[in-house]
C-alpha cells in the first residue's frame, strides 16, 4: 500500500495541488476511483475518489461522502472551499483545469497498483519506476527532468521546481509534446541529432519562444531510438556534471525501455538478477555477457556499496540504486547493478588497462554524490580486477571483505579497495579460521583468559598492548594509560599464570593471535 505522499511525489504540479489534508499526507491510498455525481455518493477507506462530473462547489456532496466513508482524498476540478474537506476529514486535490480525468487516473493508478505488486526480493533490485529515476537525475543535473518516448508521449518527469517554461507546462499537461514546439524543434535539427545517436543535444534559451536553455540526451538501443531525456535549467544554471550525468542516465535508461516494450511486468528483474545470479555463482558468465553485450574475456571487477543508518533505508537505498546506475552507465556502457543482502553491487565488465585510477574516482564521486544529495553515509569498496567475467564472484568476494574490515573501523575514509586494508582483512580470516578450530589452540592462553575474567580483566589487556608494540613497555603504557612499571608486571604475571614463555618469538606470535579472539 502506498501514500497520499507518494502519489503527490508521482503527479506533482501543474497536475495536481493538495489544498487541504486533515490527516497529513501519510494517509494510505489503496485504490483509485471514478465518481460521478448523479452515482450513488459511496467511498471506501484508503480510495482517492476523482470527481468527474463536478466542479468547484458543486462536488460538496461527493467531497462529504467522500469523508463518510474513510477515503484518503478527494481530487476536484474548480476552486472549492478547503472548510468543506476539512469538515469531512478528506483531503482535498485540485486538479488542473487542462489536465485530463484518464491522464490522472492512469499514473495515480499506476503508483498504487506498483505498490500493491511492490515488496523487495531477496537479490536483484529493479531500478525502480521512471518517476523515481526522473528524480534522481533532476538532483545530479541541478535542472527539471522528463523521459519521452519516440512518439513524444511524455513517461515520467521530476518533481515540480522553479522556473517551470512553458514547453514543459504544456508537455507534462498534455502527457505530450505540443506540436508547434515541436515543430520547431524539428525544425532546429534536434530531433534529428537526437536519434543519430548517443551524445548531448544542447538548446539555448528562447524567451521570446517561453522555452529556457535545455540539454537533451537520446535513450538508444544499438542504433535504435527508445525516447529521449529532456532536462530543463530552472532558477540556478545546470550542475557541473550535468551532461556526464544525462549521459550515464540515458544508458541506464535503455535496458528499461526495451523490457517495458517487450516484457511483461515480472520480467522487469531480469538484468538485475542476472547480475545477483552472477555473483552468487548461480549462472554462467556467458549467458550474462551475451545479455549485456560484454566480452566475457575481458577483465571485470565488482564494486560494493553499503549504505549506513538511515531513517528510511528501504527508500534511500532505492534512490542510492538509482544514483549508482547512472554513474556506473557514464563509465561503462555495459554495467549492471543490483542489490543482494541489503548491499548494493555494481559489475564493471569490459575494463580497459590500467583502470584502477578511474574506477576509484568514480566510486569516490558516487559516495560524494550520495553524501550530498541524499544525506546517507555511504561506503564503497573495490573488488579486484579479475581477468574474464566469470571470476566476478570472486571481485564481489573482495568487495565484501573490505566492507567487512571498513565496519570494525579499520578504514576512516569512504572508499577503499582491497590494498589499503589487505592486512587487515587477511588478519580477520586468520583469526575467524583460529576461532573455528579450537584443536589448534594453545591451552594455556585458554586458561589464561579464563583467569584474567575472573580477576578484573586487567592481564590479557597488557599483553596485547605490549606485543602490539613490540615489546616497548612505554608505548604500551601510554596506550592504557598507566605506569610502564603496571605493564612489566601485568606481563610478567600473566606468564605465570599461563606458563607462556614470552621471549620465545613462536608463542609471542601464537599468544598475540589467540588472545585477539
Amino acid at each position: 500500500m502506498t501514500s497520499l505522499r507518494h502519489v503527490l511525489a508521482t503527479l506533482g504540479e501543474p497536475l495536481v495541488e493538495v489544498v487541504v489534508a486533515p490527516h497529513g499526507l501519510g494517509v494510505p491510498v489503496s485504490d483509485v476511483v471514478i465518481l460521478d455525481p448523479e452515482d450513488p455518493l459511496e467511498a471506501s477507506p484508503g480510495d482517492l475518489v476523482l470527481v468527474i462530473g463536478a466542479r468547484g462547489r458543486a462536488a460538496a456532496p461527493a467531497i462529504r461522502a467522500a469523508g463518510r466513508g474513510g477515503a484518503a482524498a478527494v481530487a476536484v476540478k474548480g476552486a472549492t472551499g478547503a472548510d468543506i474537506a476539512a469538515d469531512a476529514g478528506v483531503a482535498l486535490l485540485t486538479v488542473g483545469a487542462e489536465a485530463r480525468w484518464e491522464q490522472v487516473e492512469s499514473l495515480a493508478r499506476g503508483v498504487v497498483e506498483a505498490a500493491r505488486a511492490g515488496g523487495e526480493a531477496a537479490s536483484g533490485e529493479v531500478l525502480g519506476d521512471l518517476f523515481a529515476l526522473a528524480q534522481t537525475i533532476a538532483t545530479l543535473t541541478g535542472g527539471l527532468v522528463s523521459i519521452e518516448d519516440t512518439a513524444n508521449r511524455v513517461l515520467a518527469y521530476s518533481r515540480a521546481g522553479d522556473e517551470v517554461d512553458e514547453l514543459r507546462r504544456l508537455s507534462i499537461l498534455g502527457r505530450e509534446g505540443p506540436e508547434r514546439y515541436l515543430a520547431m524543434l524539428r525544425e532546429w535539427g534536434v530531433y534529428q541529432r537526437l536519434r543519430a545517436g548517443e551524445g548531448i543535444v544542447r538548446i539555448d534559451e528562447r524567451p521570446e519562444l517561453g522555452i529556457r536553455r535545455r540539454i537533451a540526451a537520446g535513450i538508444h538501443a544499438g542504433k535504435q531510438p527508445l525516447g529521449t531525456i529532456w532536462v530543463q535549467e530552472g532558477a540556478q544554471p545546470l550542475t557541473e556534471r550535468a551532461e556526464t550525468a544525462l549521459l550515464g542516465a540515458s544508458r541506464a535508461l535503455a535496458p528499461q525501455l526495451i523490457r517495458a516494450r517487450t516484457l511483461p511486468s515480472p520480467e522487469l528483474r531480469l538484468r538485475e538478477d542476472l547480475l545477483a545470479s552472477l555473483l552468487e555463482g548461480r549462472l554462467d558468465a556467458e549467458s550474462v555477457a551475451d545479455d549485456i553485450g560484454a566480452d566475457p574475456a575481458r577483465p571485470a571487477q565488482v564494486l560494493a556499496f553499503s549504505l549506513e543508518r538511515s531513517d528510511n533505508r528501504q527508500l534511500r537505498r532505492a534512490e542510492l540504486v538509482h544514483l549508482i546506475a547512472v554513474h556506473t552507465a557514464a563509465y561503462r556502457r555495459s554495467a549492471l547493478v543490483s542489490v543482494i543482502g541489503g548491499r548494493v553491487y555494481a559489475l564493471l565488465p569490459d575494463l580497459p588497462e590500467h583502470s584502477d585510477a578511474a574506477v576509484l574516482a568514480l566510486a569516490r564521486e558516487i559516495t560524494g554524490t550520495a553524501r550530498r544529495h541524499l544525506d546517507v553515509p555511504v561506503r564503497a569498496a573495490l573488488g579486484g580486477v579479475v581477468p574474464r567475467l566469470s571470476d566476478a564472484a570472486a571481485s564481489r568476494g573482495d568487495a565484501d571483505r573490505v566492507l567487512a574490515a571498513m565496519a570494525r573501523g579499520h578504514w576512516a575514509a569512504d572508499v577503499a579497495s582491497l590494498a589499503d586494508v589487505r592486512a587487515e582483512v587477511l588478519l580477520s580470516e586468520v583469526l575467524a579460521f583460529l576461532g573455528g578450530q579450537p584443536r589448534i589452540r594453545d591451552p594455556r592462553l585458554v586458561s589464561l583468559v579464563a583467569h584474567d575474567t575472573e580477576h578484573g580483566g586487567i592481564l590479557v589487556p597488557a599483553v596485547l598492548a605490549w606485543l602490539d608494540a613490540f615489546g616497548d613497555v612505554r608505548a604500551a603504557a601510554r596506550v592504557l594509560n598507566i605506569h610502564p612499571n603496571t605493564v612489566r608486571y601485568r606481563v610478567r604475571r600473566a606468564a605465570e599464570v599461563s606458563g607462556v614463555d614470552f621471549d620465545d618469538p613462536a608463542q609471542r606470535i601464537l599468544t598475540q593471535l589467540q588472545l585477539r579472539l
